[in-house]
């Protein structure tokens, strides 16, 4: 479709208006905030605008997933334009219209993972922030909507256009459609994929979106200055399943995406707008995070975080972020905000870069699981943000405390250099009997100390790689 003509609009609504009356099964839009996925609920939205009231008797759902790593400008052009949706449907839909604006739990946030369990940064071979952030969220509202009504449509902006890959799956699932414009949802049962604008180009979307006022009140012409000044010219489109691309190279991604080597959107950004010049702090950070393949090993333990050893071209494969490295992240994380905060336009002054919910996850993580009972973690917010931390109760080590953590490690380093791992061998066994008192059930504490003991059973990175020779070598010869 190389121009967008009147005749071309009117056939994608009457599509649409036929495919909507043609059952009771609910309809789930995937919004992003960006041009296709504006485009596909706009039309959805003047489709049924256009039919008698009395015919618009099944819901329609927009969901939008912010991952809380989402872009600021993005995020909050997203859930400005939700809120107008949701009072524009209410006023004159009868509300046949839903706005879902998702969020990943706690758990499985970006920070949570990152600088809670130590996750090293998503990677293309190890991209572990898509399942939890994105997928889990938006098959979580589907799965519950299926549960409720048995089957469910979902509308997306995706076209063939995009890329040779997209059209290829586009192609695959469209030859094996349920019936006329519903493809089968390849991730989901009982639940089929409309593309109404899978033929669009990109100049197609745009030409619409220009001659088209949005119908919620939100401006297109808006939309476009946001595109204008970036260097790649896409979206973040509602990710079902892990073969969904990256958004890393996309417009509208999360700010500290590591899934490519350079931001060079949000670089763009900065650099051909002197309004968004506050955001490079947010750029800077997602540099510092994503170091150079060695810098970032160096910066990680040598062991998996349940303390197994893996070798690999004969070095070991390195595990979670050290404590030092995830006690630096967090404290930049909240320069970052405190900066943005001064230095950025009036809208994102209350801006949260990091949510308590997240910070009450990591500190928990950093106490029950890593046994660090110094609890750095209020010290370091109090520091930055200059106000008191409090999460409400958490178990802690009510014995010792941040004194004693630092004067064991001082003592182990003095009386035993070459034994790296012993001030945490000591610090977890001794949290863990500290607990103990405050437990009734202590069937579990003794397991607990012989995994730290397993754990901590290395003097060095050196000695664990030679260990791991030796096993190999007897393996080999066994087999």
């Amino acid at each position: 479709m190389e121009n967008l003509r009147k005749i071309d609009i009117e056939n994608v609504t009457s599509i649409i208006q036929k495919v909507y009356l043609s059952d009771t099964i609910p309809w789930i839009c995937g919004y992003s905030g960006g041009k296709d996925s504006t485009a596909i609920v706009q039309l959805v939205w003047n489709a049924l605008s256009a039919l008698p009231k009395e015919k618009l008797k099944k819901k329609v759902h927009i969901i939008n997933t912010d991952t809380l790593v989402e872009s600021p400008v993005v995020s909050l052009w997203a859930k400005g334009s939700l809120q107008k949706m949701e009072q524009v449907s209410r006023e004159k839909l009868n509300g046949i219209i839903a706005v879902h604006q998702l969020k990943p739990a706690a758990e499985d946030s970006y920070w949570v993972n990152l600088i809670g369990k130590g996750y090293a940064y998503p990677r293309p071979k190890f991209r572990w922030c898509t399942e939890r952030m994105k997928i889990a969220p938006s098959n979580q509202f589907i799965q519950g909507i299926l549960k409720a009504e048995g089957e469910a449509i979902l509308v997306l902006g995706t076209r063939k256009a995009e890329s040779a890959s997209r059209r290829l799956n586009m192609e695959k699932y469209e030859s094996r459609r349920y019936r006329e414009y519903l493809s089968p949802n390849g991730s989901l049962p009982n639940s089929y994929v409309f593309t109404p604008i899978e033929n669009w180009t990109n100049d197609n979307v745009w030409q619409y979106l220009m001659q088209y006022p949005n119908p919620w009140g939100q401006s297109n012409k808006d939309l476009l200055a946001m595109y204008s000044g970036a260097s790649a010219d896409g979206e973040c489109p509602l990710v079902l399943d892990v073969n969904t691309p990256s958004c890393g190279n996309s417009r509208f991604g999360c700010w500290v995406c590591t899934m490519v080597s350079e931001d060079k959107s949000m670089a763009a950004m900065i650099k051909n707008d002197e309004e968004k010049s506050w955001m490079l702090p947010l750029l800077e950070f997602r540099n510092y995070i994503a170091g150079d393949w060695e810098t970032d090993r160096e910066r990680r333990d040598f062991r998996r975080r349940d303390g197994h050893l893996t070798l690999f071209h004969d070095k070991l494969v390195h595990g979670p972020y050290k404590k030092a490295v995830r006690e630096e992240f967090l404290r930049r994380l909240l320069q970052v905000e405190e900066v943005i905060h001064n230095i950025g336009p009036e809208e994102v002054k209350n801006i949260q870069l990091i949510q308590m919910d997240e910070l009450r996850m990591i500190r928990k993580i950093w106490l029950e699981e890593y046994h660090e009972f110094d609890d750095s973690l209020p010290a370091i917010y109090e520091e930055i943000k200059g106000i008191p931390y409090d999460d409400g109760t958490i178990s802690r080590n009510c014995y010792f405390g941040k004194v004693e953590f630092e004067l064991l490690h001082e003592l182990c380093k003095e009386k035993f250099p070459e034994e790296e791992l012993l001030p945490e061998l000591l610090t977890s066994i001794i949290d863990i009997e500290a607990k103990a008192e405050t437990v009734s059930n202590k069937r579990n504490i003794l397991n607990n100390m012989e995994k730290q003991l397993k754990k901590c059973s290395y003097c060095n990175e050196g000695d664990a790689e030679n260990i791991m020779r030796v096993r190999m070598e007897r393996q080999e010869e066994i087999s």
